[in-house]
């Protein structure tokens, strides 16, 4: 059981080291302009989206109701501290971001936090699922975090954050994932039951982040019609992504 155990944890801690690729492709070019932050927003928008409706799809086949209410819980947890966070006569730093920068980095970074709590949940219940399934959703969820890594970064590094650092935030952000995954395999059933509600919440919370956070960013610097078109070829892109993954 012991070695068990070991390679579920190092099998979740390699898809939480493979976030942090995310951040590769910005190393050709450091986007200092913020007219390019429109952009940005609008690609990192694209993918939240459809990693979430990838997740409420994959807990509404388990339990529509837990997954619904999930989603709710998720809105209203990031609305809530969306307006913690935003309170007038708080001043938040994040490395080296300040104010509104910090703010939006912190949300960002806490939302594919929650996000990563389901997926470290999938990864244990996979193994519970017998070893050849745990190493198939491993490679699957290693991958598909890597476009993950990428919509953080694209949110950080136009606004001043060094790409080292960027990707050391999205690392951070699944964390979880190698923490949850042990406990999720031990106990398969008991975590079988919320993955559902797990999943809703990681989407809601995306969605309003999405909804709330970076389209309105990216409409400030860009034309609405280059924030459709990049956050929708972004949404496609993640869409045919995860199919391909799991098919």
């Amino acid at each position: 059981m012991a070695a068990d155990v070991l390679a579920v944890f190092l099998a979740a801690l390699a898809t939480a080291l493979a976030t942090g690729l995310g951040a590769l492709p910005l190393l050709s070019r450091r986007l200092n302009d913020r007219s390019a932050l429109g952009l940005a927003n609008a690609v990192a928008s694209g993918v939240m989206l459809g990693a979430s409706l990838s997740l409420v799809l994959e807990g509404a086949d388990r339990s529509s109701g837990r997954t619904a209410l999930g989603v709710g819980a998720g809105v209203v947890f990031i609305l809530a501290a969306s307006r913690f966070l935003h309170a007038p006569h708080r001043d938040f730093e994040l490395g080296s971001l300040r104010g509104d920068d910090a703010v939006k980095g912190l949300l960002i970074v806490a939302v594919m936090t929650v996000h990563s709590v389901a997926e470290g949940v999938g990864v244990g219940a996979a193994f519970g699922g017998g070893a050849t399934l745990g190493l198939l959703v491993t490679v699957a969820i290693a991958v598909h975090n890597i476009p993950e890594g990428l919509a953080i970064s694209l949110v950080l590094v136009p606004r001043g954050t060094s790409v080292r650092a960027s990707a050391g935030w999205s690392i951070f952000s699944s964390l979880p994932q190698p923490l949850l995954a042990v406990p999720a395999f031990l106990f398969v059933d008991a975590f079988e039951g919320v993955l559902p509600a797990a999943l809703g919440f990681a989407a809601g919370a995306m969605v309003w982040m999405v909804a709330r956070e970076l389209l309105p960013d990216a409409l400030e610097h860009t034309s609405r019609r280059a924030v459709a078109l990049t956050a929708g070829v972004a949404f496609a892109a993640m869409l045919a992504f995860q199919t391909l993954l799991l098919y």
